[in-house]
């Protein structure tokens, strides 16, 4: 049983800095008491069903634990719609310890205009299978939410099941993850994803494109950052390097774009831990689902799009936001399961990725025992930026283009204590620059990207011809060299990260 919540202080401020619930004001020793301000009913929805995004589920509960009504969350609940999940489901896992969701993406871009469509490259046929999948944890203290995600192109063996479209009874059977939900829908899904990790679902959310695009737009936005240019001719994403505001299309590409490192499908995947934090970053500290009228206008703008459990209730929101009142990025922490084989061949399916056994089953197990995964390490700033070349493999000229004496030598040292084949060179460049540029040949473009992730705002400047070695110029608006991390495609690593760490840091 969760651990009953903290009443609330008189005087305590919400998120964002909005004051949170207050007592009810004594009336005065003397004189008329006066009289009570009306209380401004809440429309119910217009259509009896809700779309209940993640942020928009996150945003219940940040509704709920600032005291705006039991009533408010009623009518929400009223119209949900719902799909029986968990029906004749036997031989399920032992419970464990918190709250376990599956939250699944699907394809849905049926239901998008057809000038959106050619606006987000989302052209094609619908798949009618999921494009997302994670298991979400909630702790059973309700203070901390861990986040697994589960690669589409896992290779996986459904159970037993009666197919959706033929109606034909299948046995056991080798698919890729994402094609569960085709063959059986949810429960299947549900099924599959116990039977890999032997953890217990306990609710399943579903959401799809749409949904995405509305609530992201109706926020206002969610802020993001990018050590490196971002460009991905298939989603049609294209971001500079730097802090940007993305709205639901350009937020949509983000999360969906697989071609703009050799990363794929996991690279995808860490930008989307990265762009749910910066969501529940955004849901908890703007402020604006404390205000019961815009918190009506996010439920009104993702209405339609998305399905929970018959179980996913009034009770169970109320009881999670009362508990959850602090929650906040650095609550939170991001992995994705363990791979052991990148490219596992499969008859009749082709490549897909296996999962590590051991280090699955270490992961797993730590969730159903509802232990945090990031306890090596106190909660601290910006992680490491993930880079495609090793530093060591890097050679760098460091020139100073400022009036700083010494400048140069002291970013020399700073790239060799990242890791970075720094000359010991420095050099005084001819005139003085406002910015940091990195000059480059083409053709060791990847290491020019892996550069500027240590030195985020800089210009990168293509040279042909100038070779391996990379120049750096460095200019007025330098402040400091930013750690990054290697991660080798080819031999993927499983990292935790929380999500303080990689929201932005509210500077350009």
């Amino acid at each position: 049983m969760p651990s009953p919540p903290r009443p609330p202080s008189p005087t305590a401020k919400g998120a964002g800095g909005v004051p949170g619930p207050q007592r009810r004001p004594q009336p005065p020793r003397r004189g008329p008491r006066p009289p009570e301000r009306p209380v401004r009913s809440v429309r119910p929805p217009r259509r009896p069903r809700w779309a209940m995004r993640a942020v928009t589920t996150l945003s219940v509960v940040v509704l709920a634990s600032a005291g705006i009504g039991h009533a408010v969350v009623t009518s929400l609940d009223a119209g949900i719609a719902r799909i029986d999940a968990f029906k004749d489901m036997k031989n399920r896992p032992r419970a464990g310890h918190g709250m376990n969701v599956l939250l699944v993406g699907t394809d849905g871009r049926d239901k998008i205009s057809e000038r959106d469509r050619r606006a987000f490259r989302l052209g094609g046929a619908p798949c009618h299978c999921t494009d997302t999948m994670m298991i979400v944890h909630i702790s059973e203290n309700r203070d901390r939410a861990t986040v697994v995600s589960l690669p589409r192109d896992s290779y996986a063996e459904t159970p037993e099941h009666v197919d959706q479209n033929s109606r034909k009874r299948h046995g056991p059977h080798p698919v890729k993850l994402n094609a569960a939900y085709a063959e059986g829908g949810p429960q299947l899904t549900i099924r599959t994803v116990e039977n890999m990790t032997h953890v217990k679902i306990d609710h399943y959310l579903e959401v799809d494109f749409t949904s995405f695009m509305k609530t992201v737009d109706v926020l206002g936005g969610v802020k993001v950052c990018t050590p490196t240019p971002m460009k991905d001719s298939y989603t049609g994403l294209d971001l500079p390097a730097g802090t940007h505001t993305l709205m639901g299309g350009q937020a949509l590409q983000y999360v969906r774009a697989r071609h703009v490192d050799g990363a794929s499908d996991l690279g995808r995947m860490k930008r989307q831990q990265r762009f749910l934090a910066a969501l529940i970053e955004k849901t908890t500290s703007s402020g604006v689902l404390l205000n019961p009228i815009r918190f009506r206008d996010v439920t009104r703008a993702v209405l339609g799009s998305v399905r929970a459990d018959e179980g996913f209730g009034t009770d169970e929101l109320l009881d999670l936001g009362r508990a959850m009142r602090n929650f906040s990025p650095s609550s939170s922490e991001f992995t994705t399961v363990p791979i052991g084989q990148l490219n596992y061949q499969v008859k009749g399916i082709g490549s897909t990725l296996k999962w590590d056994p051991a280090k699955a089953e270490k992961l797993f197990g730590s969730v159903r025992d509802d232990k945090p995964l990031a306890v090596d390490r106190p909660h601290r700033g910006p992680a490491p930026a993930p880079v495609e070349v090793d530093p060591r493999q890097i050679r760098v000229q460091v020139a100073n283009g400022t009036g700083t004496v010494g400048l140069a030598k002291r970013v020399d040292a700073a790239l060799t204590a990242t890791g970075f084949a720094a000359t010991h060179q420095p050099v005084t460049a001819p005139a003085h620059l406002p910015r940091t540029v990195i000059s480059y040949d083409p053709r060791w473009d990847r290491s020019a990207l892996s550069l500027a992730a240590a030195l985020p705002g800089s210009e990168l400047r293509a040279v042909p011809g100038q070779g391996p070695l990379l120049k750096l110029t460095v200019g007025a608006d330098f402040r400091n060299v930013h750690q990054v991390r290697f991660e080798d495609p080819g031999q993927p690593e499983t990292h935790v990260v929380r999500g303080n760490e990689v929201v932005c840091s509210g500077k350009a």
